[in-house]
C-alpha cells in the first residue's frame, strides 16, 4: 500500500485507481451481483480503499470480499490501535465501511475473525497498483521482451515489505479471471484479477502466498464457459490427474559451473569433439530397491557422470524434460514450457543434475518442442476459449499425425512466449543446447497434408514463412544471450541453410541430424551381405551432401522403436554374435565418418529389444561378450574421437575427408581419409561390409611410412575373431588408388579397421 501512496503523488487519485471521478454513492445492488457473480474486469475499482463522498464531505469507503470472515476490520498500520469496521452486505462475504474521518488513502491492514472463531492479519490484495509498467505490457504485447518469464505466471515478491506472490496471465477473450487454490477454496470469486485493456493481460498480487501454494486460473470467457487453467508460464506442477500449478522460487539455487560455462562461450564447438549421448531418464536405469522407480535427478547426477565419463561422451541429451501429463509421449506433448517435470524431483534437483554434469566436464542438451503441443483442456489448447496459442483454422492449427495443435507463430505475444521458455532453460537451468523437435513440420504448411488441406502462404508457396522467422529469431536470441550455446535442428528434408547463419540468409541452428545419412546407412545394413555389392552407392551417396549443411550422424529413440527393432536386431543373419560383428562395424563407420556423434541408451552395448519408455534398459546384457564387446568399441571410438584432432576439425569443413575408393563395390569394401593439419592426425579409415577375410588387400595411402592400426572392430576384445594387421603396417612406394603410396592389410570380415600416420 506504501507503493499505492507514493504513486498517487503527484497525481490525481481518480487516475492512480482507474476511477473517472469520485463515488457519490454507496455500492449499489448491480455492483454487488456484478462482484459476487464474479463477471467484473476490474474488480479493483469496487475493492479496496477508495475516496468517497459523503454529502459535501470527502472521505475514504473500503470493501473487501471474504470468503470466511465473520467479522472484518481495517487497521491502519501507523497507528494499530486506529480500527474501523467494515460490516457485511452480503452472505458470501462482501464487506464495507466507510471512513468518515479520513479523506486520504492510507497503508492499511484486514483484521478478520473466522467462523471457527481464528483471528487473522493479512493485507489487502486490492490495495497495490499493477506489477506491470505500461513498458512491460507494450513489450510483451510486441512479444519483443525475451525475458517475459520474470514478470509472467507466478512471482513471489516483496513489495514494500509486503511478502507474496504477484499472478500475470494473457487471456484477451476473458470475461473474468480469478486466481483459485486451497487457500481460497478454489472458489473464483474471491481473488478476481484486473484487466489491464487491450493488451489481454490480468494481474492480481496477493499478499502472503508463499511457494509451494498450488493454484489454477478460473477462466469466465465471453462465450459463457467456465474453464480452469494451469499457468502456461508455469515453473512447477503438481502430478496428473490434478496438474495444478506450484509456486516455487527457482532463481535461488546456489550454481558451481561458472568455469564450464565460461569454457562453453568460448568454445568453437564445430572444431570440437561431440558425441551425444541421447537418453530417456525415466528409462535409463531404475533404483535397486524397486524396478519400476526410475532414479530421480539427483540419483542420475552420480549415475550418470560416471558412465558418460568412463565412455568418454561429451554431452548428453535428455529427450524433453518440460513438463507433460503423459508419459507415453515421452515427454514431447509438453503442457509446461518453463518447468522440469515433476516425475524425477524438484526443480532444484534438475539443476543440481545440470550443475554435477558440469562440474565434471560434460555439457547438457534438452528436447524442446515448440512444433505442437497437446489439446489438453486444462493446459494451452483453446486458453480462453478461442485458439490463443494456436491457429483457429484445422488446416493451419492442428497436426494431423500426432493430435496435436500447431502454434501460431505469426503471433507475437506466442512467439514471445516460445522464445522466453528457450531463454530460461539456458538461463534458470543451465542448458547447453536445445534440440529442437520436428523442425521440418514447422516449415511446411503442407506437411503431411494433402492438396486442400493446406493454406498457402502469401506468396502461394507451401513455407511457413512465419516460422522460419519465428526459428531464426529465436536462434539468433539464443546465441546472443549464451554463446556457446547449441542449437540442434531435427530437420530430416533438403529446407537448404539450416545450419547457415540468419545473416547469410539461413536458420541459424549450429547442427542437424543427418536424417538422409542414417536413413541410407541402415537400409544397406538391414541387407543380406551377399546383396550388398548390388546398393554399394548407399554408403557413398552421403558424401554428396555431408557438407551442405553441419551434421550431427545419428541413430536417436526414432530408430529402436514402433517394430523397427534394436540396433542389433536390425543387423541381418544368426547368431547374435554375428549380428554383433557388423553392429561394430556400423560405429566404427559412424564414428569415423565426418559429423558429431548422437546415439541413444541402450545402443551402444547393443540392447536386444526394442525401447521401452516404461521399463529400465536391460544392463544385465553387460555380462555377455558380444554386449560387452560393442560397448568397448563405442567407448574407444569416443575416446578417438577426442584424442585425434583430425576426426573433429573435420565434421564441418569438406578438407578434411578423402575418399581413397569408395567404387569397389564388387568387394562391399569402402576406405577413406580423415585429415588433419599435419600428415601424422591423418587417418585412413578401412571398411570390409561381407563375411569374407579379405587377405593381401591393398588400399592406398598418400604418406611413405608407418601406419599404426589404432582400432580393428575384430580384435578379440571386442567379441570379435582376431584378425588383423599386428599393429603397425609400413607403406611401400607403389602405386594405388590414385595415390603415390600403399599398404597391404588383413581386411577382418564385417568390421572397420582404423590406421593412424606415425611418420
Amino acid at each position: 500500500m506504501k507503493q499505492a501512496v507514493r504513486a498517487f503523488k503527484g497525481k490525481s487519485l481518480a487516475y492512480c485507481l482507474g476511477l473517472n471521478f469520485f463515488s457519490s454513492v454507496r455500492i449499489t445492488k448491480e455492483e454487488i451481483e456484478l462482484i459476487t457473480s464474479v463477471k467484473c474486469a476490474q474488480p479493483h475499482e469496487h475493492l479496496g480503499m477508495h475516496p468517497h463522498r459523503k454529502g459535501k464531505k470527502n472521505c475514504l469507503i473500503v470493501r473487501a470480499y471474504l470468503d470466511d470472515a465473520q467479522s472484518c476490520h481495517l487497521v491502519d498500520v501507523v497507528n494499530d490501535s486506529k480500527l474501523y469496521e467494515l460490516k457485511r452486505l452480503t452472505k458470501d462475504g462482501l464487506f464495507e465501511g466507510v471512513i468518515e474521518d479520513r479523506n486520504e488513502v492510507f497503508h492499511y491492514l484486514l483484521r478478520i475473525e473466522r467462523f471457527n472463531g481464528e483471528i487473522c492479519q493479512f493485507s489487502d490484495p486490492y490495495s497495490f497498483l499493477p506489477t506491470l509498467s505500461d513498458d512491460d505490457v507494450y513489450l510483451f504485447s510486441e512479444g519483443s521482451d525475451h525475458f517475459v518469464h520474470h514478470k509472467m505466471g507466478s512471482q513471489l515478491r516483496n513489495i514494500d515489505g509486503v511478502k507474496g506472490v504477484s499472478f500475470v496471465i494473457w487471456a484477451p477473450n476473458a470475461e473474468r479471471v480469478s486466481v483459485v487454490g486451497d487457500f481460497n477454496h478454489w472458489d473464483g470469486r474471491y481473488h478476481a484479477m484486473r484487466s489491464l485493456g487491450a493488451s489481454g493481460i490480468w494481474e492480481l498480487f496477493i499478499p502472503g502466498l508463499e511457494s509451494g501454494v498450488k493454484y489454477k486460473y478460473e477462466i469466465s470467457t465471453r462465450q459463457g464457459s467456465l474453464l480452469l487453467k494451469t499457468d502456461p508460464y508455469g515453473t512447477c506442477f503438481e502430478a496428473p490427474p490434478n496438474n495444478a500449478s506450484i509456486i516455487r522460487n527457482v532463481d535461488d539455487y546456489q550454481w558451481n559451473d561458472d568455469e564450464w560455462i565460461l569454457n562453453r562461450a568460448q568454445t568453437d564447438w564445430k572444431d570440437q569433439p561431440i558425441s551425444i549421448y541421447e537418453m530417456h531418464p525415466g528409462s535409463w536405469k531404475s533404483v535397486v530397491e524397486d524396478a519400476s522407480c526410475p532414479l530421480s535427478y539427483r540419483e542420475l547426477a552420480h549415475a550418470l557422470v560416471d558412465y558418460l565419463t568412463d565412455m568418454y561422451y561429451t554431452h548428453v541429451e535428455f529427450m524433453p524434460l518440460s513438463e507433460h501429463p503423459f508419459d507415453g509421449s515421452w515427454g514431447y506433448q509438453v503442457t509446461g514450457y518453463f518447468a522440469p517435470t515433476y516425475r524425477f524431483g524438484t526443480p532444484e534437483d534438475f539443476m543440481f543434475l545440470v550443475d554435477t554434469l558440469h562440474q565434471n566436464g560434460i555439457g547438457v542438451i534438452m528436447d524442446w518442442v515448440p512444433a505442437h503441443f497437446p489439446t489438453d483442456s486444462f493446459a494451452l489448447a483453446k486458453f480462453d476459449d478461442t485458439a490463443l496459442y494456436e491457429h483457429s483454422d484445422p488446416r493451419q492449427g492442428f497436426h494431423q499425425d500426432w493430435g496435436t495443435l500447431i502454434f501460431n507463430y505469426g503471433r507475437n505475444e506466442v512467439r514471445g512466449f516460445l522464445i522466453a521458455s528457450a531463454l530460461a532453460w539456458c538461463e534458470r537451468y543451465h542448458i547447453d543446447g536445445l534440440r529442437v523437435d520436428a523442425v521440418a513440420s514447422m516449415l511446411y504448411l503442407d506437411y503431411s497434408r494433402k492438396d486442400g488441406e493446406w493454406v498457402p502462404n502469401q506468396y502461394g508457396g507451401r513455407e511457413n514463412l512465419q516460422a522460419i522467422d519465428f526459428l531464426r529469431q529465436t536462434n539468433d536470441v539464443v546465441h546472443k544471450y549464451y554463446p556457446g550455446t547449441l542449437m540442434i535442428a531435427e530437420e530430416s528434408t533438403s529446407f537448404p541453410g539450416v545450419t547457415k547463419p540468419t545473416s547469410e540468409g539461413g536458420l541459424g541452428f549450429d547442427l542437424k541430424w543427418n536424417m538422409g545419412w542414417m536413413n541410407d546407412t541402415l537400409e544397406y545394413f538391414k541387407k543380406d551381405p551377399i546383396h550388398r555389392k548390388y546398393d554399394h552407392h548407399q554408403l557413398s551417396f552421403g558424401m554428396l551432401y555431408q557438407y551442405s549443411e553441419n551434421f550431427t550422424q545419428v541413430f536417436s529413440h526414432d530408430e529402436v522403436v514402433h517394430g523397427k527393432l534394436s540396433m542389433l536386431l536390425k543387423m541381418p543373419g544368426e547368431p547374435i554374435s554375428n549380428k554383433a560383428h557388423q553392429l561394430r562395424l556400423l560405429y566404427g563407420l559412424m564414428w569415423i565418418w565426418p559429423g558429431k556423434k548422437t546415439l541413444f541408451m541402450g545402443c551402444d552395448f547393443g540392447q536386444s529389444a526394442e525401447w521401452n519408455y516404461n521399463k529400465s534398459l536391460d544392463w544385465h546384457l553387460l555380462e555377455y561378450p558380444e554386449h560387452k564387446g560393442i560397448q568397448m568399441v563405442v567407448r574407444d571410438l569416443n575416446k578417438l574421437y577426442q584424442e585425434i584432432p583430425s576426426l573433429a576439425l573435420g565434421d564441418t569443413k569438406p578438407d578434411g575427408f578423402e575418399w581413397i575408393n569408395c567404387t569397389d563395390a564388387e568387394n562391399s569394401i569402402l576406405t577413406f581419409l580423415r585429415k588433419g593439419s599435419v600428415p601424422t592426425e591423418d587417418v585412413a579409415a578401412v571398411g570390409n561390409m561381407t563375411p569374407v577375410l579379405r587377405e593381401g588387400f591393398r588400399v592406398g595411402l598418400p604418406h611413405a611410412g608407418y601406419w599404426k592400426e589404432i582400432l580393428n572392430t575384430d580384435a578379440k576384445k571386442y567379441g570379435g575373431l582376431g584378425f588383423g594387421n599386428n599393429g603397425v603396417v609400413e607403406s611401400e612406394a607403389i602405386e594405388w588408388d590414385g595415390r603415390p603410396f600403399s599398404i597391404v592389410v588383413q581386411m577382418p570380415p564385417q568390421s572397420m579397421s582404423v590406421f593412424r600416420f606415425q611418420g
